[in-house]
């Protein structure tokens, strides 16, 4: 139930136009927001593209305006995690990540923001936040954190496409930030991912919000896989000058196709590829 301390949701449609520059929002969009700056635990699926990092980039910003302490931002991947702080940047929104790529001195200047409530969203690994220790429990605590964001949280599911043992710690999340909201964010749950993301993280009675993943601007077609190679030139055939991302299942898979393709004048294609066995 809305208070009169939670900053109502005209104020934060006017902080998204001015900030963001969307008049508009996304299917959703509007109800996931209102389920942060109610403080009510949500559960919140839509395609990639329906917009689920401004669900919490917003409400986290208008909510530390607001003097309620910034939100913390659970996310997977290093690479993710920089993505987003530097677009909040450029926004001119204070946000920081706190993991390994970042130097002492670094991490020394993340606390002291955090500390001196210069902060709207701090972004971590899963791994960071559940074992950072009572030192970063209780500084978290200290700055006002009272709302979690997780984003990819199919990746606590077990039944999920991408389960990572390591959100399985956010169990304790309870423990460590008692009286918080929390907030699971994914393009991809099935009613079974979704029942365990809601047990896992023990979200109390929350805004369920499952957006429509029709695509129109997409065609899916599936093929017998036969003359692999073969079948890959035919597409590449049909789409002259164009680019193009071929998904494989094993890092050895890439390496021989991209090898393969490369090796092909004829198809006239840059060709590389692309997987976490490689360097940085």
């Amino acid at each position: 139930m809305t208070t009169a301390a939670e900053p109502p949701i005209a104020d934060l449609l006017a902080l998204i136009e001015k900030t963001w520059g969307y008049r508009i929002l996304r299917p959703l969009q509007q109800p996931a927001m209102q389920a942060m700056l109610d403080g009510r635990d949500s559960l919140v699926v839509l395609p990639t593209g329906g917009g689920k990092s401004l669900c919490y980039q917003a409400p986290a910003l208008l909510r530390s305006l607001h003097g309620q302490g910034p939100t913390v931002v659970i996310s997977p991947l290093i690479a993710l995690m920089k993505d987003q702080v530097d677009s909040l940047r450029s926004l001119g929104i204070a946000a920081a990540q706190l993991d390994s790529s970042l130097s002492a001195d670094e991490r020394r200047q993340v606390a002291a923001d955090l500390r001196a409530g210069r902060l709207h969203l701090l972004f971590m690994s899963p791994e960071r936040l559940v074992g950072g220790g009572a030192s970063l429990h209780g500084m978290l605590r200290d700055a006002g954190v009272q709302a979690v964001a997780i984003d990819e949280a199919h990746c606590i599911s077990h039944w999920g496409h991408d389960f990572r043992p390591e959100y399985r710690q956010l169990a304790h999340l309870r423990e460590i930030l008692p009286g918080t909201s929390v907030h699971a964010f994914t393009a991809t749950a099935t009613t079974q991912v979704r029942k365990d993301i809601a047990a896992q993280l023990d979200l109390q009675d929350p805004e369920l919000l499952v957006g429509n993943f029709d695509r129109p601007n997409l065609t899916y077609r599936i093929l017998p896989r036969r003359d692999i190679y073969r079948q890959i030139e035919e597409v590449l055939a049909r789409h002259p000058g164009e680019a193009g991302i071929i998904y494989a299942m094993r890092r050895r898979d890439v390496d021989d196709l991209s090898a393969a393709l490369a090796e092909n004048k004829a198809l006239g294609r840059t060709v590389m590829g692309y997987h976490a066995g490689m360097t940085a």
